[in-house]
Parts: C-alpha cells; structure tokens; sequence
C-alpha cells in the first residue's frame, strides 16, 4: 500500500498566517499539522508516499525533506492549483499505479492513528473497493456527508448538502484500490470548479463496488480555522512527555511541560500542559495551560494562556492575552508613551477583538 498526502490548497481560513505559508505547516504543540499524518502513515508500515503541493511547495519540502525523517519515501507531485481531492487522485495516477492507498489530508488531526482502518481495507471483500472514515459532527453543512446502512455501507455521499442527510461527516482520511482511477476520469467538475472525491466515490456506488465507513474513535478536527487550530493545540499538548532541557531561574513549572534547550525562564511561571520552543526567553511572565510558545521568541512582563505564538515572536507588558493566534515575526508591545492609542498594523484577513 502507498499514501497520497494532500499538502496543497490555499489555507483561506487562516489567513494571514497562510497569506505566505503552508496551512499544514502551522504548528500544534510546536510541531507542523503535517507531521502528524506522516507519522500516522509511518505507524502503519507504509513506505512510499506521494506528496500533493501547490504553491507553498518549496516551504513544504524544506519541511519534509526527502521523508526519512519520518521513516518514509517522499514523491512531491505538483497541483497547478487547488482542483479537488480527486484532481489529486489524477495527477498521482503514475505514482500510485495499481496499488491500493491511504488518502490523508495534511491539515487534519486524527488522535489515534490509522493503522486499524488500514489493516481492515487491506483484508476487504473483493468487491469493496473504498473505504472512509466518519465523525459525527453539530453542523454538517460544512462537511462531505455520508448516508449509511446499519452495516456501515456506504449509500450516498453529499458534499456539503444544505439538507444533510445525517451528521456524519467524512474525515480526510480515505483508502482506495485501483478502480478509483476510473471513477475519476469519469465525474465533472462541481459547481465551484473542483473534482470532488465524493462524486468519485457515488460513481463507484452507482458502478455497484462496496464503499465502507469507519466511524472514529477518538479525537479528529480539521484545523482549518483558528478555534479548530486552538481545539487541535489542546488535545495535542495533553499528549507531550515532560521535560526541562532549557534554564530555570526563580520561576515554577508546573504540570505536563516541555522546555526545549536554549530556552530561558526567569522570574516566571510555566504550567501545563504547555510547550516552550528552542531559545525562548520568559521574563517575568506567566504562560498557562494549553499554550504553546514557538521557538526564539521573547515573552516579557504578559500572560499567555490557551495560546499559539509561532517563532520568532515578541510579546511585552500587554497584560493577557488568551485564545490567541500569533503568527511568526510578530511584535505585540504596550504603549508606554502618550498618546495612549491604540496602534495595529493588520494583515489582510485578521482578527482583533479588544477590551
């Protein structure tokens, strides 16, 4: 079996961290969204895996290198633009042959792993040519929708229906064989111009091939937008190992931590769950639980809490700050001098909310 990873799209919903940079390449708890799906497929034994970029590629392969960090064989295949999940299915059709494979969506995080549903497709019924994985979700609108019998088996799939036909929700992890390359070359583009893999999976029900579901077990999200990416950090925090490899003077540290080396805590508090990246300094400060510092940046005289500051960052004498998203080379300070206005340079696409 092979993996197709999709690492492409233009990340609209999290701008502007993505004006310039890969969606999956946002960090939780300090690592790339994208890193937790190469290690997913890594954990099932799968070797060779092709990586779908757009133009964020550079970015994506400095990140990911050549996989063998992950353990893994990388094959980058270039999409033109984001045309649908089953235009990537296309543009593999070389890479992938006539093998069956794993479709993982770089932006999503699945708690858990795959490697029970990619066991179980690999010992399916001849005529069972996919399988999808479901979560039951408040608001499937905004998902691809799935229909299924008591059984599991698949009935129909909607995408993003203003009338679902249930709560269940395709998460971005697919398994296919060889009879999805038909299905592809056969449906059209969808009213907003992409190749939808749910149309390529219909015609493989209408073509009579069995589609089984798997529901998920544990946590997924697609961390498409800030709270979801906020949601994400949490869960993936939780799971970090303690450790103290950088400088502790006169501050606390409590609870699940991770000090990376270089970093330098003085006069402050850290309680976890929460990650302190490489070279941080923390001055008189306090970051709480659920918050995630990126590597080198400066935290001075402010509180930190259920928080992302990406690398590279400044954040002095602002009071609190909770629930944000900070993105990398930012500088957020308080105004010492009169007058005492408020003062923002805001990209495109952001949001401020003050008191």
């Amino acid at each position: 079996m092979k993996a197709l990873i999709l690492a492409g799209g233009s990340g609209t919903r999290l701008r502007p961290l993505t004006h310039t940079a890969s969606k999956q390449l946002v960090p939780i708890a300090n690592k790339p969204i994208l890193f937790y799906g190469l290690e997913a497929i890594a954990e099932c034994g799968i070797h060779e895996v092709g990586v779908v970029v757009g133009h964020t590629a550079l970015e994506v392969q400095a990140a990911v290198g050549d996989g063998s960090a992950f353990g893994l064989q990388v094959t980058y295949l270039s999409q033109d633009a984001p045309r649908g999940l089953a235009h990537a299915v296309l543009i593999a059709r070389e890479f992938l042959g006539d093998d069956d494979f794993v479709m993982y969506l770089g932006d999503n995080f699945l708690v858990g792993g795959i490697a029970e549903i990619v066991e179980g497709f690999a010992t399916r019924e001849a005529s069972t040519a996919a399988g999808i994985l479901l979560a039951r979700v408040p608001d499937p609108r905004k998902f691809g929708v799935a229909e299924v019998s008591p059984d599991g088996t698949v009935l129909r799939l909607v995408e993003k229906p203003d009338i679902p036909p249930s709560d269940l929700a395709l998460v971005g992890v697919y398994l296919f064989d060889r009879r999805i390359h038909d299905a592809v070359s056969q449906i059209a583009p969808s009213a907003r111009g992409e190749l939808e893999i749910t149309d390529a999976i219909s015609h493989l029900i209408s073509m009579g091939y069995g589609v089984k579901s798997s529901m998920v077990d544990g946590y997924w999200k697609d961390l498409g937008d800030p709270e979801a990416l906020l949601d994400g950090n949490r869960i993936a925090l939780m799971a970090i190992r303690s450790s103290i490899m950088g400088e502790v003077v006169d501050s606390k540290v409590e609870g699940l931590v991770r000090i990376e080396a270089g970093a330098r805590i003085v006069d402050s508090i850290v309680r976890g769950p929460a990650v302190i990246g490489r070279d941080v300094s923390l001055q008189s400060s306090y970051v709480g639980p659920f918050s995630a510092i990126g590597d080198r940046c400066t935290i001075t005289s402010s509180e930190i809490v259920n928080s992302i500051i990406l690398s590279d960052s400044q954040v002095d004498n602002v009071g609190s700050l909770e629930g944000s998203v900070i993105g990398k080379f930012a500088m957020i300070g308080h105004r010492t001098e009169r007058p005492r206005a408020t003062k923002l340079v805001v990209g495109d696409h952001a949001r401020v909310e003050l008191l």
